[in-house]
């Protein structure tokens, strides 16, 4: 299965970007440039994830390899440490950044590692997407901007911190941009290489390469210039963890969907909803309303979609919904939950493990902005999607 080594191969390129020192330069460049107040040093820190996170196809591994570091200092520096002084600042920061963070997975196919997955399982159902990056981005990029301005503003108002003004910010990131110097040679790789591998992403199918083909490329040319070693390969063992269980996970969605289940399920609810005489659109809300809270049960984003995201495609489509509409959408919904708790996602176990805010902060937070996010995916988005044809 291509998709799952695809996923492994996210991972390295990850490490790359840590290892280099590249994210942390683009992440502190934005520091210095929106960082005078702390509203403005948060959306520094969220433009620079976004503009991260396609090559970058892992969101966990951009909050412990990126940002939990830099906003870790970043607080400190502001007397700011996980305990009394937690609200001063560096609570705000960790908890936009984590819920600003489904908005840039969500937006582009390649940043992250259940975007990938979302669409091979809707594959198994017949849904066929044309040019998968750029009708993604098309889909996508509207809601996930209007996300992405949203969100600091409200986790600005609804988790205030004590300090306003962040004077001091700027001159810090300037002076650790001037230490750091200009782009080192490995840097200079990361961003060749990748920007190669994003292109390759976008037109691949215009020449018959597959997304997993430029991504080995990619990576290829990184181990050949030193950038990364074979030993950090071996030594990632997040990656080869994720080889195996994706591989069951996967095999069993397919079994299920061999043996008939996915058809026999989507068929049976489908008949009953229809019995109640619901339009395909009123099953189509329903069945994410039931996605979304299901969430609360799962410890993982892609293991939600492994055990169930076929399933509801399956019942969304045998109610009417336009099949690209139901992949599309269960696709951008897997992103939009990953902060509801603490144990959502992998990203939502590191931000929280530093200590900075409580469990109750986490789930008051994450239940209103991911409402707040569903309403933006499903009103603004969905006008959107009306708008370039998707239904």
């Amino acid at each position: 299965n291509d998709v799952i080594w695809l996923i492994v191969l996210a991972f390295f390129f990850a490490k790359g970007f840590v290892q280099t020192g590249l994210g942390d330069r683009v992440a502190t460049f934005f520091v210095k440039i929106l960082g005078k107040s702390t509203l403005g040093l948060s959306y520094g820190l969220t433009i620079s994830e976004a503009l991260l996170a396609p090559a970058m196809p892992s969101t966990t591994a951009r909050a412990g390899g990126v940002y939990l570091p830099i906003i870790k200092s970043l607080a400190k520096n502001a007397g700011s440490e996980p305990g009394p002084t937690a609200n001063k600042l560096g609570a705000f920061l960790i908890q936009t950044q984590l819920q600003s963070s489904g908005h840039s997975s969500a937006m582009c196919m390649t940043a992250a590692a259940q975007n990938l997955l979302s669409l091979k399982l809707a594959a198994s159902l017949g849904i066929v997407i044309v040019s998968p990056w750029l009708t993604w981005f098309k889909a996508a990029c509207v809601p996930a901007l209007v996300g992405l301005a949203v969100t600091p503003l409200l986790v600005y108002k609804l988790f205030p911190p004590e300090i306003k003004d962040t004077p001091e910010a700027p001159k810090a990131a300037a002076e650790k941009l001037k230490k750091m110097g200009p782009l080192s040679q490995d840097e200079t790789m990361v961003v060749a290489t990748m920007g190669l591998t994003v292109i390759l992403w976008i037109f691949g199918d215009k020449i018959g390469m597959s997304s997993v083909t430029a991504a080995m490329l990619g990576m290829s040319l990184q181990l050949l210039s030193g950038v990364i070693t074979w030993q950090d390969c071996l030594n990632e063992k997040g990656a080869w963890d994720t080889l195996l269980w994706f591989a069951v996970l996967i095999g069993m969605s397919s079994q299920l969907n061999q043996m008939g289940f996915i058809t026999y399920l989507s068929n049976t609810v489908a008949g009953v909803l229809t019995s109640l005489a619901l339009g395909w659109q009123q099953v189509f809300i329903l069945l994410h309303m039931c996605y979304f809270f299901i969430h609360y049960l799962f410890a993982s984003q892609t293991a939600q979609v492994a055990a169930l995201s076929t399933a509801f495609m399956a019942m969304m489509i045998a109610s009417g919904a336009p099949p690209m509409l139901a992949g599309l959408t269960m696709a951008f919904h897997t992103n939009l939950f990953g902060a509801i708790t603490h144990y959502a996602s992998g990203q939502g176990a590191v931000y929280f493990g530093a200590g900075f805010y409580d469990l109750p902060t986490t789930f008051r937070l994450g239940g209103i902005i991911g409402v707040v996010n569903m309403l933006i995916w499903g009103v603004i988005g969905g006008a959107w999607w009306k708008v370039i044809g998707l239904y």
